[in-house]
């Protein structure tokens, strides 16, 4: 049996599995959490990929039976992890939830054109993407900025760290900033490449952050790099194209990923360009195109109207199938924390329809769960706008484990919906991917 092992570094928590190559059978799994926060030092997720690796039982040694013999990573998207010139970490990172960067993305669009953006990046700027980010350290840690001499991801610099790079005497093969490397997903969602041409956009890089910078190299589905130790390293993916892959998506079908954000993204053969920023235009990790739309506000609206009800997900599952569709007139806007989709990063949430009648737990319940699912809705109306037609929607991510969000979701979507047996699909995917370096 060869042994593979794919990573999830998520925002809430590090997920590892070790799978057959051939048959993708879990064999070992591992898991370490994160810390919480929109700005997190990237050395908590070094110490928690190696945790979760321990806990997955290690790497094993090269050539025994119980050895990994490939792996990559598939990581959070847009969190800024600028290094300087020793391969130092600068900063913490600034996560793709944090809005701070909001009026960075409006100087950008204001500079360039939201049409003239899109064309070249595939992308509007929102607070979310990586480029915002650079622009905001460059107005407000100028200092910080100067000093960024390479600018990596989640996954990229994880990957670059695992493969035995990074500063000098904190690591075996030291601070070589040429040997960052990433996949055309990641690099997708910096607002700084282009998945036309498949090269990075230096004037709108130079734009950001100041100056230029070493960005990592961008691999191919199937290309690989190595590790200290000669195992096979897959470029690795951002967490949504890994999670396609994972799910096993095909064309048609739409993915509604429910985690700490929402996304739809669809599978699709040719790129897609919308001007108005609602519908992101990746790439995605097999080579094709990933027209994606992203919500802030997903599961953890389930969380919150929760631990207002002072009930567990099963017994919020119940009381929601307990209420009629419509809730009663009841009806939540679920912005708590700002939105992405629609670029609203300083919304509230709002709770309207309350009478007498319709005020009851079930309803609240109902309301939270159909409030969710309509902001995702939104998204499959935005694809269908830019002539994706999807004929089934895959269900994935924590929230997913929910029966109500499953026997709603049809109602919401108007499409078929099927969820997928819970697993760790980004995992998965990117063990996926690290399979087939020694598979062929």
């Amino acid at each position: 049996m060869t042994l593979v092992m794919g990573v999830d570094s998520s925002t809430q928590s590090c997920k590892v599995v070790v799978t057959d190559a051939a048959t993708g059978a879990i064999v070992r799994e591992g898991r370490a959490a994160h810390p919480d926060g929109t700005s997190v030092d990237p050395a908590a997720w070094w110490e928690a990929l190696q945790a979760a690796i321990a806990d997955a039982g290690g790497l094993g040694v090269p050539g025994a039976a119980d050895a990994v013999a490939a792996w990559a990573v598939g990581g959070q998207q847009h969190g800024m992890v600028a290094l300087d010139a020793d391969g130092r970490v600068i900063r913490d990172a600034l996560l793709w939830n944090d809005t701070r960067s909001a009026g960075a993305a409006a100087d950008l669009i204001a500079e360039f054109g939201a049409d003239e953006l899109a064309r070249r990046t595939g992308l509007v700027p929102v607070a979310s993407f990586t480029i915002t980010k650079l622009r905001w350290l460059r107005d407000n840690e100028p200092d910080n900025a100067a000093r960024v001499a390479a600018v990596a991801l989640p996954h990229d610099w994880l990957t670059w760290r695992l493969r035995g790079f990074g500063p000098e005497g904190e690591s075996p093969r030291g601070p070589v900033l040429d040997e960052l490397v990433t996949d055309r997903s990641d690099a997708s969602g910096t607002g700084y490449w282009n998945p036309e041409t498949g090269g990075y956009d230096r004037e709108l890089l130079v734009a950001a952050l100041g100056h230029d910078a070493v960005l990592p190299r961008v691999l191919g589905p199937r290309e690989s790099v190595t590790d200290g130790d000669g195992r096979l390293v897959g470029a690795g993916a951002g967490d949504n194209a890994a999670a396609a892959l994972g799910a096993g998506a095909r064309t048609g079908d739409v993915v509604v990923s429910i985690g700490t954000s929402g996304t739809v993204f669809a599978v699709t053969p040719e790129r897609t360009v919308d001007p108005t920023g609602t519908v992101a235009g990746f790439a995605s990790a097999d080579g094709h195109f990933l027209p994606l739309v992203a919500t802030m506000n997903a599961a953890r609206v389930l969380d919150a109207i929760g631990r207002l009800l002072g009930v567990d997900h099963a017994e919020l599952s119940r009381l929601a199938l307990a209420a009629a569709p419509g809730a009663g007139g009841l009806t939540l806007v679920p912005y708590f924390e700002g939105e992405r989709t629609p670029n609203l990063p300083d919304a509230t949430a709002s709770l309207t329809g309350m009478t007498l009648a319709s005020t009851t737990r079930e309803n609240l319940a109902r309301a939270a769960v159909e409030g969710m699912l309509s902001g995702l809705a939104a998204g499959l109306d935005a694809l269908r706008t830019l002539g994706v037609e999807p004929q089934r929607a895959l269900l994935i991510g924590g929230g997913a484990r929910s029966q109500a969000v499953r026997e709603i979701a049809p109602l919401v979507f108007g499409i078929p919906v099927e969820a997928p047996e819970p697993g760790e699909y980004v995992a998965l995917g990117a063990a996926r991917q690290a399979a087939g370096l020694v598979t062929g």
